[in-house]
């Protein structure tokens, strides 16, 4: 039984908030349960210059952690982030990337903002999948002012975790279950069912292949409705 009473293939409460911040071209507050990540995007009219006569347009991705988003202080990474922070953060720009066709939109670059209000496990997969929704939000603004013809978007993509904790199979852990897994999966997977990123440890003894796919198929199936719930709330 796990400690929250849910089901192993049962996902946390999960809410996409639009327009939380009113100042960025798309904004979302992401619930996975009480992991709350705040994801706004922003436009701007220029590409990293290694992009410059590409024709091409450029999606970013930055993420942090708020100082009491744990339990304990994080300290602010003043000078320069973390190996861990720099990992997310590619790891974001990358799912985003691969769902858009940067062909279709020249010269423009979308940067995405991910901070951490509360993290209890989880919050670089909520981020990707609230990063998506602001990044979408604000890629529909620019073909509303005719700078765009259509939003580049190829389809929706969304992430989760899933764990192996006292031999059984969990989906979308909180930190809890995810600090005595034995087994960590975060999967990137899009509507279509194409894989983006699986990321996977053994914390101690190796897992069996038949484990792995009973992972990728929980997390599948999780994504799955993280998407449901995406499309929803942007009325696609």
């Amino acid at each position: 039984m796990r400690v929250s009473n849910r089901k192993n293939n049962q996902l946390r409460n999960i809410e996409f908030i639009v327009g939380f911040n009113p100042y960025a071209e798309g904004s979302c507050l992401v619930k996975y349960g009480n992991t709350h990540v705040l994801c706004t995007a922003t436009i701007d009219d220029k590409v990293p210059s290694w992009l410059k006569g590409q024709e091409k347009g450029w999606v970013t991705a930055e993420y942090a952690m708020l100082p009491r988003s744990t339990q304990t202080r994080v300290p602010r990474e003043l000078k320069k982030p973390s190996g861990r922070t720099q990992e997310i953060q590619r790891l974001i720009g990358r799912s985003l990337r691969a769902v858009v066709d940067l062909e279709k939109m020249k010269d423009v670059s979308i940067i995405i903002d991910c901070d951490v209000l509360q993290a209890d496990g989880g919050t670089r997969v909520a981020s990707i999948s609230g990063g998506f929704v602001a990044m979408y939000i604000a890629l529909q603004k620019l073909v509303k002012d005719k700078i765009l013809s259509e939003n580049p978007v190829r389809e929706f993509v969304a992430a989760v975790s899933c764990d192996i904790c006292g031999g059984e199979v969990f989906l979308d852990v909180d930190y809890v279950e995810d600090s005595s897994s034995q087994v960590d999966m975060n999967f990137v997977i899009t509507e279509s069912g194409k894989i983006v990123e699986i990321q996977g440890t053994a914390e101690g003894m190796p897992f069996e292949e038949k484990e792995f796919f009973d992972l990728m198929s929980l997390g599948k199936d999780g994504i799955k409705q993280i998407i449901a719930k995406q499309k929803e709330v942007l009325g696609c």
